[in-house]
């Protein structure tokens, strides 16, 4: 079976990291395999939002907390250090698309560099509020955008999961 087939079927997401933080190598990597992503028209509408630092981070815990209905001091980011924010243009009809295929590459990565992740949904609800709209003019990103989804990544506490049986019938040929 080849590399990517592999990845493919051993990859999970992991709801408990390690608090170390990853080598900035390997983030960068994972935010290269998020570039390669297939994209509507090839237009490669896309950012990645690299979270790292511990007070931001906490920014988009406490409003994903809230937007996910979770109780006070819950994290939804499992205590993964780092934080990876998908953000789409909000005029692409194919802008949701094209994220997921970005996080997918991005956790396809993760796991093939020994990091665990998840994803992590609710980007939309942040990207709606004003503090995260003034933190992409911050960051020099002008423009409408939507917020697909998170990337969360960190190194795995404890044994990975393991995959639950594959659901039959659900490949038809024609």
């Amino acid at each position: 079976m080849n590399d990517i087939i592999r990845a493919m079927e051993e990859r999970r997401s992991v709801r408990k990291y390690r608090p170390d933080m990853p080598k900035k190598e390997d983030l960068e990597l994972i935010a290269q395999a998020g570039l390669w992503a297939a994209s509507g028209r090839g237009m490669q509408e896309c950012k990645t939002i690299i979270v790292t630092d511990p007070a931001v981070r906490a920014l988009f815990v406490e409003a994903n907390r809230k937007a996910g209905g979770f109780p006070e001091g819950a994290d939804p980011f499992y205590g993964a250090p780092v934080i990876m924010a998908v953000i789409a243009a909000k005029d692409r009809i194919t802008n949701v698309c094209d994220g997921s295929l970005v996080i997918g590459n991005m956790m396809l990565a993760a796991h093939s560099l020994g990091l665990g992740s998840i994803w992590i949904h609710r980007a939309k609800e942040e990207f709606e509020q004003p503090e995260f709209k003034q933190l992409l003019k911050d960051l020099g990103i002008e423009g409408e955008w939507i917020g697909v989804g998170h990337c969360a990544v960190g190194y795995t506490d404890g044994e990975a999961p393991k995959a639950a049986p594959r659901k039959e019938g659900r490949v038809f040929w024609i």
